[in-house]
């Protein structure tokens, strides 16, 4: 059971429910977290701004690893379900791939690259050393995909310390 309320969409404070209504829309339902995170319509505000904005960062499957490592670094089970929803269903990423994600790994170099250093940077709290850097420069990514990566990791952090602070109950089915 949730430590902070989960709303229903109209029981939400009324500036969140524009939000919620467009995050509706697009997924066809409101996902808890979103309805837990709805209780701030400043935090909702803010969330839906950074991640429409990183969604224009890297591609979609990196992103999904990123979260997926994360919420494996930060003990998130209701992001690892999401993601693990998500990394399936819309970045197209096998299991093998989400579990290797987990890991922050990949059979893919270059993906491997971006999982293994998104992990260590959530593992260190962004206290990387040198080599790490240069191991997902070498790998090719530039200098703004590697901020990027940064953000994503943020982005991830942020929700998962909201989900593991609510216990936000699991609304994704399992893959």
């Amino acid at each position: 059971m949730s430590r902070i309320t989960t709303p229903t969409p109209e029981a939400a404070p009324e500036a969140s429910q524009d939000i919620l209504s467009a995050i509706a829309a697009k997924l066809g339902r409101v996902p808890n977290f979103f309805r837990v995170l709805s209780n701030s319509p400043v935090a909702l505000g803010a969330h839906g701004a950074l991640s429409q904005a990183l969604g224009k960062a890297l591609d979609v499957k990196t992103r999904e690893r990123i979260a997926l490592a994360v919420a494996a670094v930060n003990g998130c089970e209701y992001c690892d379900a999401a993601h693990t929803y998500t990394g399936f269903n819309l970045a197209k990423l096998s299991r093998e791939e989400i579990d290797l994600a987990r890991q922050g790994k990949s059979a893919e170099p270059r993906a491997a690259a971006a999982a293994a250093f998104a992990r260590r940077v959530a593992e260190a709290r962004g206290k990387v050393s040198h080599a790490d850097v240069e191991a997902v420069r070498a790998a090719g990514f530039s200098e703004a995909q590697i901020v990027e990566i940064v953000a994503v990791v943020a982005e991830n952090f942020f929700t998962n310390l909201v989900n593991n602070v609510a216990a936000t109950q699991v609304d994704f089915p399992a893959i």
